[in-house]
């Protein structure tokens, strides 16, 4: 049986020759990973019908039942199009209408309304909206009013950078088959530390001063973080902060990654978990009050804490998952972010960004067998745009902690530091990608090809090869 694929208006079509010469065409909507769609109606038979609609295209798509329930989502979400409700309660719609105009001035507003004549859809365009629905909503109108707004938003926007300070939704299908991942017996031995190490430094999104401190844990007993109260947290992909969610489309955050046990949680792990990796490091103890802390924006610190620590070999041996087909999370255009990981005899990062000035493109593959962690890709620092960096601090989601430790950038220049590398936004990429693949639990055998991704898609591959691992025969592991 042969399958051919084709994008043709929006959708897949699956061209199915099987061995008798028959054919079967079969189209689904092709998914995209342009900013959500959101639609503000008190109404949540509405909401969840339109959502339910625009899934069905390919978009993505989320309800919300009130103004000021979007407004909070907002300091973590930015839509590419808003379908507004006039008749909301407490904050109606014109009101939300004005004040999503004067914080994003860029973005299409569809305003909807059963109860309202050809004044209000003026007096709507006039205050900034894109266009007008009148209710019942008409498919074939909405989609066309839709793929409309769409069409003529401003070019770059809703593009932003893998170190920013939003959520993203990936899809990421969860059911994965037997045979894509195998756990294998390694000849290499566990690796615990000497002794305790201490680090102090700032909490990135909190600002706060905090600390780390680094202990020897016996065999199999894994990556431990604790919290000053005693509440453990397993370094591992289904402590991830979004594990519960079972839908294919999940929501991840994009500039950090969080683990909790539903009482307490650790943030930004992934530097800290990179240096583990590299360094081989099994079995440790992590102590820590929420937040690890962070110096200069890269690991350069937890591998001078490691080598401080000494390294001590247990009398065990490790495991390997061996990655025996490909595994992919987004859409493989040059333009979007995917990544996928691939048979390979060893371990090895492509990597490959495209952002606008002073970063462009820049590509880099790591193999740590032919490269140094240490001095390669651990000094690598976080980044971002002044913009982000204010609006998020504005905002209360990050401390100033940020202004410290990020490369950043405003007008097309780096503004605040030297770079370490020409190329150090690639290498900083690699970094978190390879603290959030050792969520999995297992040091991996593969080649990871990956495009202008940030945490959600790291964490969504390390889902699903966790998945994997679980689908194959005698590769089930304590979750």
């Amino acid at each position: 049986m042969l399958l051919l694929q084709s994008r043709l208006d929006n959708k897949l079509h699956i061209r199915i020759i099987r061995s008798d010469g028959s054919e079967n065409v079969k189209v689904t909507p092709c998914e995209t990973n342009m900013n959500p769609i959101c639609i503000v109606d008190d109404e949540a038979s509405i909401a969840s019908t339109v959502a339910s609609i625009l899934k069905d295209e390919g978009y993505q798509a989320i309800g919300f039942p009130d103004a000021e329930t979007f407004w909070q989502r907002l300091d973590t979400l930015e839509p590419s199009l808003v379908l507004l409700d006039i008749w909301l309660p407490g904050v109606d719609g014109m009101q939300l209408l004005k004040r999503l105009h004067g914080r994003f001035p860029a973005l299409p507003i569809i305003m909807m309304s059963g109860h309202a004549g050809i004044e209000a859809a003026v007096a709507a365009i006039k205050a900034g909206a894109y266009d007008f629905l009148e209710k019942p909503l008409h498919l074939e109108v909405l989609l066309d009013k839709v793929e409309s707004a769409l069409k003529h938003l401003p070019s770059g926007s809703g593009a932003v950078l893998a170190s920013d300070t939003r959520l993203e939704i990936v899809n990421a299908g969860l059911s994965m088959p037997a045979g894509m991942v195998d756990v294998v017996d390694s000849p290499q031995r566990q690796r615990t530390l000497k002794g305790n190490v201490v680090l102090n430094g700032t909490g990135l999104l909190s600002g706060r001063n905090t600390g780390v401190i680094l202990s020897p844990l016996g065999i199999n007993e894994g990556i431990l973080f604790q919290t000053l109260d005693g509440q453990t947290i397993r370094g591992h992909i289904t402590s991830l902060e979004d594990f519960s969610q079972t839908d294919s489309s999940k929501t991840f955050s994009a500039n950090s990654t969080t683990l909790d046990n539903g009482r307490r949680r650790v943030r930004t792990v992934e530097h800290l978990m990179a240096s583990l990796c590299m360094y081989g490091i099994t079995n440790v103890l992590i102590k820590v009050d929420e937040e690890i802390p962070n110096v200069d924006g890269s690991a350069k610190d937890f591998c001078d804490l490691i080598d401080e620590a000494g390294i001590e070999e247990q009398p065990a041996f490790t495991k390997t998952a061996v990655v025996r087909r490909k595994i992919a999370v987004g859409n493989e255009e040059k333009s979007e972010k995917h990544l996928y990981a691939e048979p390979f005899d060893g371990f090895e990062i492509a990597m490959r960004v495209d952002y606008p000035p002073p970063i462009g493109e820049q590509m880099l593959t790591f193999n740590p067998e032919r490269g140094s962690f240490a001095r390669d890709i651990a000094p690598a620092r976080s980044f971002n745009t002044f913009e982000n960096i204010e609006m998020a601090q504005k905002l209360g989601k990050v401390g100033s902690g940020y202004l410290n430790s990020h490369i950043i950038m405003h007008d097309g220049k780096v503004i605040n530091t030297q770079l370490r590398y020409p190329d150090e936004f690639v290498r900083h990429k690699i970094l978190d990608l390879i603290g959030d693949l050792y969520l999995l639990g297992l040091p991996l055998k593969g080649r990871i090809i990956a495009n202008m991704t940030s945490h959600g898609y790291n964490q969504a591959l390390t889902e699903r090869l966790y998945r994997a691992i679980e689908s194959s025969a005698g590769g089930k592991r304590d979750g």
